[in-house]
């Protein structure tokens, strides 16, 4: 009782000391304080956020103007006149054959997307959830892979699918996706390790298999991650330029990113028309993330990062 009446009075003097003009003068230097680190702050993120943006700004202002204010000295910041007309002339080029170069992109995205996605979570699932000898080991080397840069594995790969007979086709850019990667593989092993294990040994109990556990327990749970990796891939492959530029030889195949070869000339670039087609070109992914934002957060919190 004596102790709760101390506590009672100590807390109260406290409260008190609280009050006094020296603690109201320390709370206002202290808000203060945080209220310039947080200007301070703020200004030097918009500061380096304008510095990142001015590329995209050049982009967008010069799709807009006349070819002849593309290069001028000084710049011109404000196109006169603003040419909206640059958007319709680059989709309409007959060179740009923007309805074409979409079909091959979207082919190009959706079936190296499902690859990827069926292979990695399959892996993935083995590395996880099945008990067998040097699982780790594998996965260690999956790992591995990580650290070897593309560039050192790309005349190999190049000989092996030109004497494949695959060059000129798109099998080199889509066959290699059914095979899993690294990064996709770790990402959603990592997160069906946070799965319990109580749920894979109900339903073995019950008398599935580890196909049907894998598509009826452990893909509902891991939708974040798959969506995650999908958003990752659509991405990448949209704007991928070095593999259909290696193993794509006709224009009748190229994605939209190849296509904006249309506007260069052996003497000249058509720099508006290819800034407006770049971005109309990109305007899908905008869209896209901006859909996918809250997948894509709640898949990059959600993942565990168990050890092996």
């Amino acid at each position: 009782m004596k102790r709760r009446v101390a506590i009672k009075e100590k807390s109260m003097n406290t409260a008190q000391a609280l009050k006094t003009p020296e603690m109201a003068r320390l709370r206002r230097r202290q808000m203060l304080r945080h209220f310039i680190q947080s200007i301070v702050i703020h200004a030097i993120l918009f500061s380096v956020a304008i510095i990142f943006l001015i590329p995209f700004l050049w982009v967008i202002i010069t799709s807009l103007k006349p070819e002849t204010q593309v290069f001028t000295d000084p710049l011109i910041w404000i196109p006169k006149p603003i040419m909206w007309s640059n958007y319709i002339e680059a989709l309409t080029t007959p060179a740009f054959r923007f309805t074409l170069l979409l079909r091959n992109t979207l082919y190009y995205v959706i079936t190296t997307t499902i690859g990827t996605l069926i292979s990695s979570t399959i892996v993935a699932y083995a590395l996880a959830r099945l008990r067998f000898p040097g699982r780790n080991a594998l996965f260690m080397i999956t790992l591995a892979t990580m650290m070897m840069p593309g560039i050192v594995t790309l005349i190999p790969t190049y000989v092996l699918f030109k004497t494949l007979g695959w060059v000129g086709t798109y099998a080199p850019l889509i066959v290699p996706t059914f095979f899993g990667a690294s990064f996709n593989i770790f990402l959603l092993r990592q997160f069906m390790m946070t799965i319990p294990w109580d749920l894979t040994d109900a339903a073995y109990v019950d008398g599935a298999n580890d196909f049907v556990i894998l598509w009826k327990v452990v893909v509902p749970l891991i939708t974040p991650a798959l969506l995650v990796i999908a958003v990752f891939n659509i991405m990448y492959i949209w704007n991928d330029f070095f593999g259909p530029l290696i193993y794509l030889k006709g224009q009748d195949q190229y994605p939209l990113v190849m296509g904006l070869y249309a506007f260069r000339t052996r003497t000249s670039v058509k720099w508006s028309l290819m800034m407006a087609a770049s971005l109309a070109t990109c305007f899908p992914l905008i869209i896209l993330f901006f859909i996918a934002q809250r997948y894509f957060i709640e898949g990059i919190t959600l993942t565990g990062l168990k050890g092996v």
